[in-house]
């Protein structure tokens, strides 16, 4: 009996893209199965038999999975192509020779750990909110940051007008008073656009700098920024679990 694959997970193995993205191209129409658009998110192909496409290209399977970790610089912004033709973070990683996508986002002001791959179901496994992947900040704000504060910022705090965070760690790192800055670390699990920096501003508090430290066990502090290096298999087989 023919092995059958979902659509939207066969285009994150091939690298289209994430899982979750595969299947906006696919409600979009984007995506063909054997010459017919198909817009259904449950169907499943044969990959032996059936002929994908994704925007008239016939799509296959990548044939080498590739994993890396970037100490993203300020002003990179993590996309693959941008309309303004700023820095991209796939700029930095052209040596690997294979196209990659950037699992999550970090902003182009924000610096520090940024994993890509060509390995949709990888990045099913980090971004996805079920599998709670630790992300873990380091921030620089402006002004005192009061214990009231932290508390606020650890019980969860309303950002976008309606959203609550859900609980994090935090915890004061430094307070130099003559310079009147703060610097706390806050782990969270949440992926929220710009979520750390509009916590902040929820306690009324200003970032002058952010830097992702770690995402899950890995850090970048042995990465130059700009850096990268290819993930070891047991640190793949960590996220992959």
């Amino acid at each position: 009996m023919e092995e059958l694959e979902r659509l939207q997970k066969y285009l994150a193995s091939c690298g289209v893209a994430s899982r979750r993205k595969a299947e906006e191209f696919i409600l979009q129409g984007k995506v063909k199965v054997n010459g017919k658009v198909i817009t259904e998110l449950g169907t499943k192909i044969n990959p032996k038999k059936d002929i994908i496409e994704w925007e008239g290209k016939e799509v296959t399977p990548e044939e080498q999975k590739v994993y890396v970790l970037l100490n993203k610089p300020i002003g990179y912004v993590t996309t693959v192509k941008d309309q303004f033709h700023r820095n991209t973070v796939i700029d930095l990683v052209k040596k690997t020779g294979v196209k990659l996508l950037p699992v999550g986002r970090l902003d182009m002001y924000t610096s520090g750990a940024l994993l890509l791959t060509n390995d949709g179901d990888f990045i099913y496994h980090v971004t996805h909110p079920k599998h709670e992947v630790e992300k873990t900040y380091t921030v620089t704000l402006k002004g005192k940051v009061t214990q009231e504060e932290v508390e606020k910022l650890k019980k969860g705090v309303i950002i976008d007008q309606t959203y609550t965070t859900k609980p994090a760690k935090v915890r004061i790192l430094k307070i130099e008073e003559e310079k009147q800055i703060s610097r706390l670390e806050i782990c969270i699990h949440e992926g929220k656009n710009r979520q750390i920096r509009k916590m902040c501003e929820a306690i009324g508090k200003k970032v002058l700098a952010l830097h992702r430290a770690k995402i899950g066990t890995l850090d970048v502090k042995n990465l130059k920024i700009g850096q990268w290096r290819y993930l070891t298999p047991k640190e793949i087989k960590n996220f992959m679990q």
